[in-house]
């Protein structure tokens, strides 16, 4: 609205169209000043120019539709980035998005650069064929517990979305080490590969991997029970500088060699996942611990059944960045593990979660020499250790910090960051 006057005439006022005077850009500038969601729902509802560029300028989409919505969402959403369509446990009898909704898909959300299908178990390899065809923008797919896929739909993806820097194929039991071979080949800049249990991966096929793809931070091959020590090798000394996340839970062939391996390349590892790996012994855990101290912040290692004080000392001396610590069902792990924390004067641990279940000769004064060098611990696990019981840790005058949470019975639900799956 403007006013506009002279001494010679009345006043005259000019009503002008918020729409006629500012542009297309401008209200965009408006509208990325929103923060909230729900601000960004009320511009859209002004009118159906600003409706339209709203839906323009949404970037994230979450969504449950058929192949009719799903056009009608393409054609209003048409530069959408993410578009999640994952399908949860509890709608497990529900296949999701089908080998028809991908063709939409692919033909409709162009500027694509996630995709989340994780648990639609209704496509096949014909579906994720489209991906591969229509989607060359494509940076991230997770198609997880997808079951009826193979290396012939998902090596499609692999020719066809060369810019791919995530894949997640939790459960997708069929996959081969081709369709490694066919990442190596297309996808050099390949960050997360998430391969849990695909039991038909060996160490062939992570061998054929890294030859091409040497930019991987993250790889998941928990439950991979084919994979041994000459894979992890060739991933460590591959991936040696960008290595931070590596996961090989109930991985049994693994032993000393792979921990060897990573502590002589992999300095930079934040997250090691050896659960269930019984060959692997203190020796090697004490030259991992000295060669990442500076970064390693996550390491479980419960069901190790090697693993004894020695090591165990040497962590929580070494990694003083340390924040998630799994020894559960260590049965050699005893209160001598904690004795060198009472040694040091500027020992200071910043563990936050410490899982001890099922360490038979772990005790009350093993539990009271880690809290008095750590006040940042957030959940203590002592379910089924029979020397630590809430009644002795009262009569031992334990102090834990304010935020903790100390699971006697597992009353208490374990936190995520501890499960590692």
């Amino acid at each position: 609205m403007a006013s506009s006057s002279s001494t010679d005439s009345p006043s005259i006022t000019i009503m002008v169209c918020i729409n006629e005077a500012l542009t297309d850009d401008e209200l965009r500038s408006v509208l990325a000043k929103l923060e909230s969601q729900r601000d960004k729902e009320a511009f859209g509802l002004v009118c159906k120019r600003w409706l339209h560029l709203q839906s323009t300028e949404r970037k994230r989409l979450s969504a449950r539709a058929g192949p009719h919505m799903l056009r009608k969402m393409a054609a209003r959403f048409y530069r959408v980035l993410e578009l999640d369509l994952s399908q949860s446990i509890s709608r497990s009898f529900y296949p999701g998005v089908t080998d028809s909704d991908l063709r939409v898909i692919a033909d409709g959300f162009k500027c694509l650069r996630l995709l989340n299908l994780h648990n639609c178990k209704g496509i096949s390899d014909a579906g994720v064929v489209f991906i591969g065809s229509g989607l060359p923008s494509l940076q991230s797919l997770d198609v997880s517990y997808c079951r009826k896929l193979t290396d012939k739909g998902l090596s499609a993806v692999a020719q066809g979305c060369a810019d791919l820097r995530g894949l997640y194929l939790a459960g997708c039991r069929f996959v081969t080490d081709g369709l490694l071979r066919a990442l190596s080949k297309n996808c050099y800049h390949l960050e997360e590969l998430g391969l849990q249990g695909c039991t038909n991966i060996t160490d062939a096929g992570l061998t054929d991997l890294v030859n091409g793809c040497q930019q991987i931070k993250v790889l998941d091959i928990n439950k991979c029970s084919n994979i041994g020590d000459s894979g992890v090798s060739s991933v460590s000394m591959a991936c040696s500088s960008s290595l931070k996340t590596l996961k090989l839970l109930d991985c049994y062939k693994i032993s000393d060699e792979s921990i060897l391996s990573l502590a002589r390349f992999c300095k930079n590892l934040e997250t090691l996942v050896i659960g269930g790996c019984r060959d692997i012994s203190d020796a090697s855990i004490k030259l991992l611990a000295v060669s990442c101290k500076s970064n390693l912040k996550n390491l479980r290692m419960d069901w190790c059944l090697n693993i004894s004080d020695s090591s165990l000392c040497c962590i929580l001396a070494q990694c003083r960045n340390l924040e998630v610590l799994n020894i559960g069902c260590c049965e050699e792990v005893t209160d001598v593990a904690f004795q060198g924390l009472n040694g040091g004067g500027d020992i200071e641990l910043s563990l936050k979660f410490l899982k001890v279940s099922n360490c038979p000769k772990v005790t009350v004064a093993g539990i009271a020499m880690v809290l008095d060098k750590c006040e940042t611990l957030e959940y203590l696990d002592v379910r089924s250790c029979p020397h630590i019981t809430k009644a002795g840790c009262e009569e031992g005058g334990l102090r834990f910090p304010e935020r903790c949470k100390v699971n006697f019975t597992g009353s208490l639900a374990e936190p995520e960051v501890l499960l590692c799956e």
